[in-house]
Order: C-alpha cells, then sequence, then structure tokens
C-alpha cells in the first residue's frame, strides 16, 4: 500500500470470451479482494454481450465492480496486469478473443492521459456492455455532467442479455479460492 491516507472509489469492467469467463471474472475478483489495499465493495450482474470491435469471435460476458482502494491509479493497474497474468491473459489482437480482461474505467474524479493509462477509459461511453453493468451498481455516477444512466439511454443495448442476476454470484463456494498471490 501507499502512502496515501484516503481510499479511493474506482469501477472497474471485467470480461472475457475464452475458456469459462465466468470462473476467470470470480477468480479476478477474488484476488482484487485479496490484494492488500483493495476492497471489492459492488458488483454487477454477468452480462452476454455480443463482440466488440473484432466481430469474428464468440460473445462475451461482462461485468462491473466498484472497488475501494489506497492504491495509486498505476498500482492498481499493475495489480490488475498481474492478476490477468495469473489466469493466463495473452494479449495478441486488439479487440480480440481474451480469457479475461480488467479495465479501470473511472477512478474517483481523477483524469489521467499517459502513454500507460487513460482515465476515465476513453471508449466506456460508446459501449453498451460497460455501461449497461455500470448503470446496474452506479446508475448516478456523473461523468462528462451527465449520469451513468443517461449515457446508457442514448446507446443501443440489443444483444446484451442479463445471465446471472445479482452482484454475490463472484463469491459462489463453487468457485475455487486462488492458490498464489497475484503478484
Amino acid at each position: 500500500m501507499t502512502g496515501r491516507n484516503r481510499k479511493a472509489r474506482a469501477f472497474l469492467c471485467l470480461g472475457g470470451n475464452l475458456g469459462e469467463p465466468e470462473r476467470a471474472m470470480a477468480e479476478a475478483l477474488q484476488a482484487l479482494d485479496a490484494s492488500p489495499g483493495i476492497c471489492v465493495i459492488r458488483v454487477s450482474s454477468v452480462y452476454r454481450t455480443p463482440p466488440w470491435g473484432k466481430l469474428d469471435q464468440p460473445e462475451f460476458l461482462n461485468a462491473a465492480a466498484e472497488i475501494e482502494t489506497g492504491l495509486t491509479p498505476h498500482e492498481l493497474l499493475s495489480q490488475c496486469l498481474a492478476i490477468e497474468r495469473m489466469l493466463k491473459r495473452e494479449r495478441r489482437d486488439r479487440w480480440g478473443p481474451r480469457v479475461i480482461d480488467i479495465d479501470i474505467l473511472t477512478y474517483d474524479d481523477e483524469r489521467i492521459a499517459d502513454a500507460t493509462l487513460e482515465i476515465p477509459h476513453p471508449r466506456m461511453l460508446q459501449r453498451a456492455f460497460v455501461l449497461l453493468p455500470l448503470a446496474e451498481i452506479a446508475p448516478g455516477l456523473v461523468l462528462e455532467g451527465t449520469s451513468i444512466s443517461e449515457h446508457m439511454a442514448r446507446l443501443d443495448a440489443s444483444g446484451v442479455e442479463q445471465v446471472k442476476t445479482g452482484g454475490e454470484w463472484w463469491k459462489n463456494e463453487a468457485i475455487r479460492p486462488l492458490t498464489r498471490s497475484p503478484s
């Protein structure tokens, strides 16, 4: 943990379309929650979504999570990338198939744009698969002067389907706990 005294609120989007994406998202959330300086506060339902960007691939499962963290944005990014690696994420094609993807959507009200990180996520307001789960857990969250729910109302959500209701799915006893540290 850093020397910061305050905790930041951040929102993440998780997704995947290879292997067992629901299990990978659950294991990622468990790893995040077990990480020093991170506490998972709330998680959305699971949504099945059509591919975005690169269309010739399987449908995705997606969810959003609210976390509280004492990590800086770059430390949080490093932890998310370490968890992706632990879950065998391979980065090949942009917007291509993946076992797991963890994106930082927002981090308090901070704006960051550097070579490794952009917050708020630069394309989140164009993606129903991000905004629908986010609107479920944070409908009043305001970005660019407009609530997430209002942003969502402007998007075409056809093809996005809720497949697992409620935010406790990631704590399911059937999901095995992680056996090694993600760092």
